[in-house]
């Protein structure tokens, strides 16, 4: 579930010179969310993406390093956006017209990947706000902004002070966030300057926005302290026994498993092994069940 988590957060960065593929792929019940993208070129070649025939120093001189196609943004959106994987051939006729002819160029793209199913919850500021996901499944944050976007949001209206309207956001929203509700059941904060600290002026009114999923891991759903015990009765007493029974062998299977995977020498030795001492008690208990019928 953290390797699940840590991809999801993570911002990737892929590029691919011309006549190479260029390959985006997300994990599992994720899918592919275009950031921004450039093709051209704005390097020279002997930094990246050198041309495939030999140059002389004189063709170099004359390469353009401050060629872009303004289509390399939307093609990728077309392309791959809201996709597990994509993969596809670069060149400039994919891009439309070549603004620079004779010039090796290179695709750059930055992408997150967004889960399939997501929720966003808002609070205005000195507001709680509170998340909580279903029994067995637990948060997974994808993004929290604390701060006033340009955009502004319409459940905490802008009220015009005198102040220009900027924007401005805290720079430790999602990781306080993840700290305070990763992988719990439920959660709650307040959006408020001693929790993110006041990345605006004075007087700015802000707002907390947060992106989650609810994740369903009962393997590692943690214990939730803001819940109440529950009663016990002969129907739940037995139910925890049973599940925990359950999740334990689950457990011993896969560390046997990754045992076997990461020793196969000495998993194939203690299986000998055990087949060597299992037969040599066999026949010490058929010996001693002859000398007993005997005697």
């Amino acid at each position: 579930f953290a390797g699940y988590i840590s991809q999801v957060l993570k911002n990737y960065t892929d590029h691919a010179c011309d006549g190479e593929y260029v390959s985006l792929r997300c994990p599992h019940r994720t899918t592919i969310s275009i950031q921004s993208s450039f093709y051209g070129r704005i390097v020279p070649s002997h930094q990246l993406c050198p041309s495939r025939y030999p140059h002389s120093y004189a063709t170099l001189i004359k390469e353009d390093v401050a060629c872009s196609v303004g289509t390399s943004l939307q093609k990728m959106l077309d392309e791959c956006q809201d996709r597990r994987s994509c993969q596809f051939l670069v060149n400039s006729r994919l891009f439309g017209m070549d603004p620079c002819p004779g010039t090796g160029k290179y695709l750059l793209v930055w992408y997150k990947c967004r889960p399939n199913e997501y929720k966003s919850k808002v609070a205005c500021e000195d507001d709680k706000l509170r998340l909580s996901c279903k029994k067995s499944m637990v948060i997974a944050i994808y993004s929290a902004i604390f701060g006033r976007t340009q955009g502004g949001s319409l459940e905490c209206p802008y009220q015009n002070l005198g102040m220009p309207m900027i924007e401005c956001q805290s720079a430790t929203a999602l990781q306080l966030m993840i700290k305070r509700c990763h992988g719990k059941r439920s959660c709650s904060i307040y959006a408020s300057t001693y929790e993110f600290g006041d990345p605006c002026y004075p007087g700015i009114q802000k707002h907390l926005n947060v992106i989650y999923t609810c994740d369903n891991t009962p393997l590692l759903l943690p214990v939730d302290e803001t819940q109440p015990p529950a009663v016990s009765s002969s129907s739940s007493s037995m139910e925890p026994v049973g599940v925990s029974t359950e999740m334990a062998l689950l457990s011993n299977i896969l560390a046997a498993y990754a045992f076997i995977t990461e020793n196969p020498e000495r998993a194939a030795l203690y299986f000998v092994s055990g087949v060597c001492i299992g037969l040599v008690l066999t026949l010490l208990a058929l010996v001693l069940r002859v000398s007993c019928r005997t005697d």
